[in-house]
């Protein structure tokens, strides 16, 4: 722990996605008022005592808001992250450990999948299953499944060359045996340092998606959907957009410095460079 907070970038980035986390959590049992509760008559109210954040233009608590917006972002970056590292994983180790044929039919399914971005995959996906939280989800995850395939390919058959992989197969140990016993451990790291920045990407792609209204529907919160509301009523009530995009900005900026410290401490030619 003394190595990972000597590094300026993942202590900054631990802190700042700490209270992204703290923050979601809290509002799993409590918020100041319900967030979707509507008030006519504190419509577009600006920070006070009471709603410290303000109001949007159904009376609804801002902050209220943004706290249960962190809950899904948190879980739309988990939820992709996921779907992304369990395939790419097991695409990217079949590709380097069969080769040839396999793995040139996987790494051109992965530049097809690379043509569409998480965008053009969320207007198809959702033109025919319906715009929705969900559909957004599945959109970026598929996104990301070549991102881990190639890098587990590229650092996987790296891992094949090394000598104690050549003696454990002089041992007779099987080939998935080697796989899951000593290629899976060395490769963890460079895969724990790209979720982290993906998690990143992720919360901005779906609070984009949401914007467009691809996303999460109304009336949940969404901070994507929070700014696609509050864009009619920037001159009257600027703290609508204001408070939102700070939510967006200090989670997107918490968690990519929280993988750039990652990567300078657990990469080792980054600590040689040091």
């Amino acid at each position: 722990m003394k190595r990972f907070f000597g590094n300026k970038n993942f202590t900054v980035g631990f802190i700042l996605s700490a209270i992204v986390v703290i923050v979601a959590l809290v509002s799993l049992t409590w918020t100041p008022y319900d967030g979707n509760k509507m008030s006519a008559r504190e419509r577009l109210q600006g920070p006070s005592w009471h709603h410290p954040l303000g109001t949007d233009q159904y009376g609804r608590d801002t902050l209220s808001r943004v706290m249960v917006g962190a809950v899904n972002s948190i879980i739309v970056g988990l939820v992709t992250v996921a779907i992304g590292l369990s395939a790419g994983v097991l695409l990217g180790l079949a590709a380097a450990y069969y080769g040839k044929l396999v793995d040139e039919s996987i790494m051109r399914f992965s530049d097809f999948l690379f043509g569409f971005p998480a965008v053009l995959t969320a207007i198809l996906i959702t033109s025919i299953l319906g715009p929705s939280m969900i559909n957004a989800m599945l959109a970026i995850g598929i996104f990301y499944i070549p991102v881990f395939a190639r890098l587990t390919r590229a650092v996987a058959m790296t891992v094949w060359e090394r000598e104690f992989i050549a003696a454990a197969r002089a041992c007779g140990i099987s080939e998935w045996v080697i796989t899951w016993r000593h290629v899976m451990p060395n490769i963890l790291s460079p895969l724990l340092i790209q979720g982290t920045i993906q998690f990143a990407v992720a919360i901005l792609a779906e609070a984009g998606l949401s914007y467009l209204g691809l996303g999460t529907q109304p009336p949940a919160a969404s901070w994507g959907r929070m700014l696609n509301e509050a864009q009619t009523f920037m001159s009257m009530s600027p703290w609508m957009a204001i408070f939102p995009g700070l939510a967006i900005a200090w989670a997107v900026l918490g968690f990519n410095l929280l993988g750039d410290g990652l990567r300078d401490t657990l990469d080792p030619k980054m600590v040689r460079a040091r």
